[in-house]
């Protein structure tokens, strides 16, 4: 049997405001195997961002017993490490798409390739095709729609196929339509690629795609 892509146990985390301390996530243990789709369903405020940043090496947990992504130690990584990491081997889908603004669709979805010092090939605009922005490429961020923009989104996020996708709320600012046509392609690239994708919601329709739904509430996993 394959290691899992994500092993953690006894994360927990606090924010400190000032002299206030606030935990959010309380003794969680979490293991996807690779190539599995699961979802991490909670209401607002419930700490599915916090977790999906640790797991995606953004953040460290204020404490942990075991951090294992990809194989890899990532408690026993230092910065410059865990970056490459980071850059390597997981993609990222943003609620509010974090595109650069001064940059085409294209130069976007290229980013992630630049960034590791690889060739920037046909893949970038192969992908801008597969979700249906070919004749947008030279566009940049705001002269596109909003589904639009978390397309170019998504491409960016599984260009080099990265072999850990992790989506944060991806549809939250999408009417319902393009939430639907961003999640037929989030699953068709998955089970094209067989990568593992974690992805957080508050929605319960946008499990129905998942392998496994996970629920969470004040910081903990519900039963």
């Amino acid at each position: 049997m394959s290691d899992p892509m994500i092993h953690v146990r006894g994360v927990c985390h606090t924010y400190r405001h000032g002299g206030v301390q606030e935990p959010v996530l309380h003794d969680l243990d979490l293991d996807i195997a690779p190539g599995e789709f699961v979802v991490i369903m909670g209401p607002s405020g419930c700490g599915k961002t916090t977790l999906l940043n640790i797991v995606g090496l953004m953040m460290p947990p204020s404490r942990a017993e075991v951090l294992r992504v990809g194989g890899r130690d990532a408690l026993g990584l230092d910065d410059a490490a865990r970056a490459r990491l980071r850059r390597h081997a997981i993609g990222f889908v943003f609620q509010r798409f974090n595109l650069l603004p001064a940059i085409s669709a294209r130069e976007n979805v290229a980013l992630p390739l630049r960034i590791r010092g690889e060739r920037v090939d046909g893949q970038v605009d192969s992908l801008l095709e597969r979700v249906g922005l070919a004749r947008y490429a030279g566009k940049k961020p705001g002269q596109l729609s909003v589904g639009q923009q978390q397309r170019v989104a998504l491409a960016r996020a599984l260009v080099g196929r990265p072999s850990l996708v992790l989506a944060d709320e991806p549809t939250g600012n999408l009417d319902s339509e393009n939430a639907e046509a961003v999640l037929a392609l989030l699953g068709e690239f998955h089970r094209e690629w067989h990568q593992t994708i974690l992805m957080i919601t508050h929605n319960p329709a946008l499990a129905a795609g998942a392998d496994r739904v996970i629920r969470m509430q004040d910081g903990r996993f519900c039963d």
